[in-house]
């Protein structure tokens, strides 16, 4: 127990071995060092599981998705550490809130980046779902696209072939009519259209020469017909028409198990529109709910560190901030006496040299003069 709780007091920041002298501080710190600590681990697991859809397909995705998630958290643990412990319980409460403000800032930044991955893994059924969406309406746009683009290029060949089949429907339902009359014709059925007499005569004949002509220009028709589609086939085939097709469930999944961090990012953010693109409130609260959850519990430290009254342990800090900061003071000024003691007595011992020098050369001076 006594292990647990000293890391959880390295985790808040805290002077161990004064701490230790303040009995009463001791369960304040510990909360304030588990919380950083919790938010660390869920920042290690938050940016373990992005990595691994960054690098999603690769063999080696789980290692650099621990190798990062361990970083990514002992950066957070860090922050988070630093954040709190720079506070200081000796100003006044504005001073404090002044001093913590661009710290809280940093702590809902961090919330909301470390929220998100662990977003993606809890709706992760719904995402997968709307990926799904997604891609099979990306992949009929995409079609849908393809054959305007065929239409424009080949406006001309396609025209020609909806006259063709146009005329083919017309004849072949021109030829049967001409049938059923003819055939009326031979029994001598009697109708404003026949002879009523009975036999292959010479309207039944009339009658045969234009359905044979008919048949002829149906023959042609359709040979000219179906040269037009093998020709917009092989040009579908090389535009690449054919072979793009939609989706199936299969092919949906796979791509929805592939898909990065941004496509899922992406379809998280969809997730609180409806089809009509009306805002769906339930789950867009149930998003912003969790964020605010994880930005709450990254600020959590901070606000412990400000609600907290001025402890025991505070004040010790304060004392021994105080003692050091005087007795960096002295050793300033005990340097700075010595050094000016030394440079003074470097400038009397180099004036008393350079006087004797010269008091020797004017002797000599003097006496080479006399000389």
């Amino acid at each position: 127990m006594k292990k647990i709780t000293d890391f959880f007091w390295f985790c808040s920041g805290a002077h161990i071995e004064l701490l230790k002298k303040y009995p009463t501080e001791h369960n304040k710190f510990v909360g304030i060092g588990a919380t950083i600590f919790f938010t660390a681990l869920f920042a290690s697991l938050s940016g373990g599981y992005a990595m691994y859809f960054v690098f999603a397909g690769n063999p080696a995705a789980l290692v650099f998705a621990i190798v990062f998630g361990l970083i990514w958290g002992l950066a957070i643990f860090n922050m988070d550490r630093y954040i709190v412990s720079s506070i200081k319980k000796t100003g006044s409460g504005n001073h404090q809130i002044m001093q913590a403000l661009p710290r809280i800032l940093l702590a809902i930044m961090i919330g909301i980046v470390i929220s998100r991955p662990l977003e993606l893994k809890i709706f992760d059924k719904e995402i997968r779902q709307k990926l799904k969406t997604s891609y099979l309406n990306g992949q009929r746009d995409k079609i849908d696209t393809l054959n305007k683009a065929f239409s424009n290029k080949y406006q001309l060949e396609l025209v020609k072939s909806e006259e063709l089949k146009t005329e083919k429907d017309s004849l072949e339902k021109d030829i049967n009519r001409s049938r059923y009359i003819l055939n009326q014709e031979v029994f001598g059925d009697k109708t404003n259209q026949t002879s009523g007499v009975v036999g292959f005569g010479t309207y039944a004949k009339q009658k045969q020469s234009v359905i044979d002509q008919k048949e002829q220009r149906l023959v042609q028709v359709r040979s000219d017909l179906q040269s037009l589609e093998n020709i917009i086939n092989r040009r579908k085939e090389l535009e690449g028409l054919n072979s793009t097709r939609l989706f199936n469930e299969k092919e949906l999944d796979s791509l929805a198990n592939i898909a990065g961090f941004a496509d899922r990012n992406y379809a998280l953010g969809q997730l609180s529109f409806n089809p009509d693109g009306t805002r769906d409130v339930d789950t867009y609260l149930a998003i912003s709910f969790i964020s605010f959850l994880f930005i709450l519990l990254e600020c959590l430290p901070v606000f412990v560190k400000l609600m907290s009254d001025k402890g025991p342990y505070d004040i010790a800090l304060e004392n021994v901030e105080t003692v050091a900061i005087h007795h960096s003071e002295r050793d300033r000024e005990h340097e700075v006496t010595v050094s000016d003691n030394i440079q003074d007595t470097l400038n009397e011992t180099e004036a008393s040299k350079r006087k004797t020098f010269i008091e020797r050369r004017a002797k000599k001076d003097l006496e080479d003069w006399e000389y």
